[in-house]
């Protein structure tokens, strides 16, 4: 392992340490022990899905408890305005227009953060504890205002530790930050589930369920996501000839889930910004709305399963271009064999593209939702479904990929500089 591989794993680990340090810094003016005891009976809905994914900062409302959900839904929703209107999807395909892109997000990215920043704290403001006392402990405006601030600040620094980890560190900032926030729930779960079947509210046979369940879950992920369909390819004599001395891929790999795990973060994004907003009224009707959204009920499983289908071929469309493909192989003098060069190459390779995406959309679809919908029938109390178990392994396969690819250059660099 070489040097600059090591820099940019220490790194990210670094960066990684710092956003679990920012999730035990609260936010100013709250009572923390009320809001501790409040979560302790909300483990299953929708604040404990929040918790889940910000790494257990909601439940000691830390300045990061919004976590890196508004971000993404602003990514969400330009990608969306992107695909609708061909002047912002030449602009993103642009090296400068990529720099006003990214800026757009991040001012939309702010905008979202101070509508839920101040939902919460509206929503706090009824919040009392088992004594009687109340959540927040200073002026009502004045607390509006410094929560909003400081958990603005936090989504912000959320942010750029990703940026930074994308630039400089290994795998994708955003999607480690999450998988992090995943991971460090993991100990708590355990601790939980321990204490349920000593004091008996858990059976032992249940928990050997669950954990045979979540192997079985990542087993399902592993095997599906290095699943793909290699289209062969042919080339000219004479390319061959020329290329002889260079290893010429002699298939297209296209994986079953083009889209990794994009989908699953998005719709959970989308998800979960209304329950943040919903959840801090107290009018009947609001209220009842947000219990329809509940990620405790079928309704919720439901709308994910839908959201995450139509996201995986949303963004299948984006990362998979079946017209640059043909005409880079026409360039390169290769063809697949019984397929013409140009436009019938497109719509074969388009074709194949999307019977995969069919397979992969249900697949991200049943993995979302139909583990936890299982260990809801076992009783478990605590959320812990298939999109965290999805998560993680997609992000560590990705994350492993991607340092193998650099063990790998790094050879092919030690090997070009002895004249190899």
């Amino acid at each position: 392992m070489n040097k600059q591989l090591i820099n940019k794993i220490l790194i990210t680990v670094g960066f990684l340490f710092l956003y679990r340090l920012l999730a035990y810094v609260p936010v100013p003016g709250v009572d923390t022990a009320v809001i501790a005891s409040f979560f302790d009976s909300h483990q299953s809905d929708a604040l404990g899905l929040m918790n889940m994914f910000s790494g257990n900062a909601v439940e000691r409302l830390s300045i990061i408890s919004l976590g890196i959900m508004p971000y993404i839904t602003a990514s969400i929703i330009m990608e969306l305005l992107a695909a609708t209107f061909p002047n912002l999807g030449q602009m993103k395909k642009e090296r400068d227009g990529m720099v006003k892109y990214m800026q757009i997000i991040r001012y939309a990215t702010i905008v979202i953060t101070l509508i839920q920043a101040i939902g919460v704290s509206v929503g706090l403001q009824s919040l009392t504890g088992k004594d009687g006392g109340s959540a927040i402990l200073i002026d009502q405006n004045t607390f509006i205002l410094i929560s909003a601030v400081s958990m603005l600040a936090g989504t912000m620094l959320l942010m750029w530790i990703g940026e930074q980890i994308t630039q400089s560190g290994i795998g994708n900032g955003i999607s480690l930050i999450i998988f992090a926030g995943i991971v460090s729930a993991i100990p708590s779960a355990i601790s939980q589930s321990i204490t349920m079947i000593n004091t008996g509210a858990m059976s032992f046979i249940t928990l050997i369920g669950i954990l045979i369940l979540i192997l079985a879950t990542v087993f399902v992920i592993i095997y599906v996501e290095l699943g793909e369909r290699r289209v062969p390819i042919t080339y000219a004599k004479k390319t061959m000839l020329q290329n002889q001395n260079k290893r010429v891929m002699n298939y297209i790999p296209i994986k079953v889930n083009l889209s990794g795990v994009i989908p699953v973060i998005f719709a959970s994004a989308i998800l979960m910004f209304p329950m943040t907003v919903l959840s801090s009224s107290t009018n009947p009707y609001v209220q009842a709305v947000a219990d329809v959204l509940n990620p405790n009920g079928y309704f919720f499983n439901f709308l994910t399963f839908l959201f995450v289908v139509f996201f995986a071929y949303f963004y299948a469309s984006i990362v998979f271009n079946a017209k640059d493909i043909s005409d880079n192989l026409k360039r390169q003098g290769g063809f697949i064999p019984g397929v013409r060069p140009g436009n019938s190459t497109k719509e074969f390779l388009n074709e194949v593209a999307s019977r995969l995406t069919f397979s992969g959309a249900i697949y991200l679809g049943l993995v979302a939702t139909l583990p936890f919908m299982i260990i809801k029938g076992m009783g478990v109390p605590f959320f812990f479904g298939g999109t965290a178990v999805l998560i993680v392994v997609q992000v560590a396969l990705d994350t492993m990929r991607k340092i193998e690819a650099q063990v790998y250059m790094s050879k092919y660099e030690t090997l070009s500089a002895v004249g190899l």
